[in-house]
This record gives C-alpha cells, structure tokens and sequence, in this order.
C-alpha cells in the first residue's frame, strides 16, 4: 500500500491518467463560483484556491472580478508547472502545501473538488480555519443509490481521479459542520449534466436527472447521482 496517498499528484502518476487536470471544467466551475459570491454580494480583495491544479478557476474568476487578487496552492509540480504560465500582476501561484504557511489570511478561500481526495479529510478541513473569511466548497456527491447498486462508478472515481471518500449531501455538511463551519448557502450544481466530455452513461442519465429533479432536487441526487454540492461557508 502506498505510504501516501497524495503522492499521486507529486510523482505525475495522476497526470498520467489526467494530463489535462480537468482544466476544461473550469470556466464552468468559475461560474458556478462567481454566481455564488454575486448572489450574496460578497465583498472581497483577496481570493486563495488550495490544490488549484492548473489554475485555471481562478483565471475565469480574475476576468470576473478583475479588481481582486487571487492566490493558487498547489503541491503538484506537473500541475504548477502550467499554472505558472498564467501568472499576472493580480494572479499568482505557490508550489506548497498552505496548511504549512505561517500568517496567510484571504477575504474568500476555495477549496474546490479536493476533500475526497484528501487522506485525512477531517483534519484538513479544519486546518483551512483559520486562512480565510468565507469558504467556498465544491463537493462530489457520488453517492446514490444507482451509484451503490452498481458500484463501478465509484470505483471508477477511485481509480481515474483519485477520490477515496464519498459524499452525500447529508454527510458533507455534517463534516463542515463538525469542524466548526456555519453554512451560509448550500446548492446543488448539476456536474454530471453540464461539463463537458460526459461518458456514454452520464449522456443516458441526463434526462432521467433532469426530469427527477424538477420534481424534487434531493430526491433526484439520493436515488440518481450526477451532482455535485456548493458550500458557502464562514
């Protein structure tokens, strides 16, 4: 067994299986990010995104809010090598782990598609405390239960993208919960539906979700699947 599960991402084994880092969903998850500070009127100076990968969400985020500054922290060096390339006079990247900073503070910190991959999810997410303000989480839910009965998707999510815990909605905001986060806004975002490059499988389920979620949103993601979960959080 692996000493460290993170390692994935420092030896470019999770590169091997994912060369793009999934930069092509991130116009969509910027979007789903920057409605969310909008609908709040959330007022910010300074933005961090911890694991940013390519950087790319806080690319789409600084055109949107181009009177900010945005800090990405990555510990992969395939992935911070691309992001390196986008850097400006308002947007920059670290090669470290936060957790190990010492005095950083920012208005809004995301932490975007990164609990599930982290070995020690509880303690990560209460480290993040005390390095912003409000906090921005997007979380997978993989569970349902056609994902239960039929097992390889997750198993398929542990495998390609590395996710070794699995969500419900329930579960999620209890964790955040339990860590000490009051929930301002939580929302589903319909990741199976609307980013690009779906399997076949995902393709078949669109209508079914859909349909099922028109009727009752929770419903449709307990017995479905296909969605993801946007936590705001101070």
């Amino acid at each position: 067994m692996r000493e460290q599960l993170d390692e994935i991402y420092r030896d470019g084994k999770y590169e091997q299986q994912n060369p793009t880092w999934h930069e092509e969903d991130s116009p969509w998850k910027a979007r789903q990010i920057g409605n969310l500070l909008a609908d709040h009127n959330v007022q910010f100076k300074t933005v961090c995104e911890v694991g940013c990968g390519t950087g790319e969400i806080l690319v789409q985020l600084s055109k949107r809010f181009p009177d900010a500054d945005f800090t990405g922290y990555e510990i992969s060096p395939q992935a911070f090598s691309m992001a390196t390339r986008k850097c400006d006079r308002k947007l920059k990247f670290h090669l470290k782990d936060l957790l190990k900073e010492s005095g950083a503070y920012f208005d809004v910190l995301l932490v975007i598609d990164v609990i599930e991959h982290v070995e020690s999810y509880i303690d990560f997410i209460r480290s993040l405390k005390r390095f912003g303000g409000l906090k921005i989480f997007h979380i997978p839910l993989d569970l349902s239960a056609q994902s239960l009965i039929r097992v390889s998707p997750i198993l398929g999510q542990r495998r390609s993208v590395g996710h070794i815990h699995y969500f419900l909605k329930d579960t999620a905001l209890a964790a955040l919960e339990d860590c000490g986060y009051k929930i301002i806004d939580a929302r589903y975002t319909a990741s199976r539906l609307e980013l690009p490059n779906q399997a076949l499988s995902s393709r078949i389920m669109a209508t079914p979700r859909r349909l099922l979620h028109k009727v009752s949103p929770d419903l449709a993601v307990r017995v479905l699947g296909g969605y993801s979960l946007l936590v705001l959080s101070e």
